[in-house]
């Protein structure tokens, strides 16, 4: 993982029962939904979201910005989709552009890990390689519909379903009690669809 320290995240093999362990996983996932939901693409404010992440070396300039913008409507693809031969076939993509290359590494001192690019790659090959293999691994080890888009109308964010369940299907709580108010007040004599607050 490109974090400044590597954290583990578990996934659980619904076939096998059994947790497997990977530092890539949900965190690679997580960016790519926060990359696609982020409100504006310039330099800083994907800078900002990188060294969020714990992204190492995170340095963007102005003409990384194109590569970024689009890498992140190439992710979009792998969110919110009901077909599992589609969303495989958009993470090949992505893993196929992302020229993932396995490299274990021992940078900062830390005990060797797997990286998927070598530590000299720019930033965005960097990116790349930790948002394709995060996306592969959830979708492998926890399945498609944990990538999921957001179903409040005005909304549609993507966002990652960490829940026990997987059966989230709001990007926030806010938005899934904005949706309940919202059908509740439709279903009232009179009632129209209107939002509860702004």
């Amino acid at each position: 993982m490109e974090s400044a320290t590597p954290r583990t995240v578990g996934f659980r093999n619904a076939r096998e029962g059994h947790v497997k362990q990977n530092h890539y996983g949900r965190l690679g996932a997580v960016l790519s939904a926060d990359l696609i939901n982020l409100p504006e693409m310039s330099a800083a404010s994907v800078q900002s979201l990188l060294e969020e992440h714990e992204i190492r070396r995170p340095a963007v300039v102005d003409a990384d910005v194109d590569g970024f913008r689009d890498w992140r409507d190439q992710l979009a693809r792998v969110f919110g989709s009901t077909d599992a031969t589609e969303q495989c076939s958009a993470v090949n993509d992505l893993l196929v552009a992302a020229t993932i290359r396995p490299w274990v590494t021992t940078h900062d001192g830390l005990q060797p890990h797997l990286h998927f690019v070598p530590d000299s790659a720019d930033v965005i090959s960097r990116v790349k390689a930790v948002t394709a293999g995060g996306l592969a691994f959830v979708l492998c080890w926890e399945g498609g519909a944990r990538l999921g888009r957001c179903l409040r109308p005005e909304c549609s964010r993507a966002y990652v379903d960490t829940s026990r369940n997987g059966r989230r299907r709001y990007c926030t709580a806010r938005c899934g009690n904005t949706e309940a108010v919202m059908r509740h007040r439709s279903r009232q004599p009179g009632g129209k669809r209107q939002r509860p607050f702004p």
